[in-house]
């Protein structure tokens, strides 16, 4: 054979090729579970570190398994909602079987076009119900995203973990890598009354006393507004969810004890969460 004409080189460039593409299929193909099993244990440990079991560093140094053990434990139950914040379907939350909505670009753009369907993760520590919910939006680089937990009547947030893809080391880096950030998230609340701008991360410092606004990073300005631009879309996305459950613990806690003291009936009632006086009292 003539190794030196065309032909031989023309043909023998493409079995390299096909042999090439063959292997690297093989290969991608192989390692996809593990790959998919790595993404899913680190998303999982973004919400346990929200909701506070435990610290980003210490899940990771844990295996997959150790991490999706932790979850399936402590998990109450998980679902999807719509954009009026009813429930929609469940996720699974079996070890062997754990389900997660995950993909939060798409649900980024869906909750732009109107019909998202957000996921909710209800865990139980100490004792005490635990929301968590994603964000995601557009950093300086690259995305962002993260996982704000809630107390039980999402009446105020209990813990926040952020990460990104390609912020600047040391500037925009630090929404992930400062956990002073993220402690100041822990006793703030999300105004329900204003929708739009429920929570703000303010440049040059929040004003004392703000429930609803932290402190900025110094010289991650865009990575900041980005995030904050992220917030305002899910928590408005999410409030009409977070509402129900402020408005349902309002009506559980009773509102005889809070502003009549004792003595109502059962045709004591609320409105809005809110005591409306229209009780039956009793006699003495």
């Amino acid at each position: 054979m003539n190794t030196n004409n065309n032909v031989y080189t023309i043909v023998y460039t493409t079995i390299v090729v096909v042999i090439a593409a063959a292997i690297l299929a093989l290969a991608a193909m192989a390692l996809k579970p593990r790959q998919q099993a790595n993404i899913k244990a680190e998303t999982i440990s973004q919400m346990l570190t929200a909701a506070g079991f435990s610290g980003k560093e210490e899940l990771a140094k844990l295996g997959n398994d150790q991490i999706l053990a932790l979850y399936s434990d402590n998990i109450k139950t998980a679902f999807l909602i719509d954009a009026e914040g009813n429930k929609t379907g469940e996720l699974e939350t079996a070890l062997d079987d754990i389900e997660l909505q995950d993909n939060l670009k798409v649900e980024n753009k869906n909750i732009a076009a109107g019909n998202p369907s957000l996921p909710v993760y209800v865990f139980e520590k100490d004792g005490a119900e635990i929301n968590v919910i994603p964000c995601y939006g557009a950093g300086l680089w690259g995305p962002i995203w993260g996982y704000i937990a809630f107390n039980a009547d999402c009446s105020e947030i209990v813990g926040a973990y952020f990460d990104h893809e390609s912020e600047t080391p040391g500037l925009g880096a630090k929404i992930k890598d400062e956990a002073w950030f993220r402690e100041q998230f822990k006793g703030k609340k999300v105004d329900f009354a204003n929708p739009d701008n429920a929570f703000s991360i303010v440049k040059g410092g929040a004003p004392a006393g703000d429930a609803t606004k932290v402190d900025a990073i110094t010289g991650a300005t865009m990575t900041c507004n980005g995030l904050d631009a992220a917030l305002d879309t899910w928590f408005k996305a999410y409030m009409p969810y977070l509402q129900k459950k402020a408005g349902a613990a309002a009506e559980t806690d009773g509102c005889c004890g809070d502003c009549c003291g004792d003595g109502c009936d059962e045709g004591c009632h609320h409105g809005e969460g809110e005591c409306n006086h229209q009780h039956n009292h009793q006699e003495g």
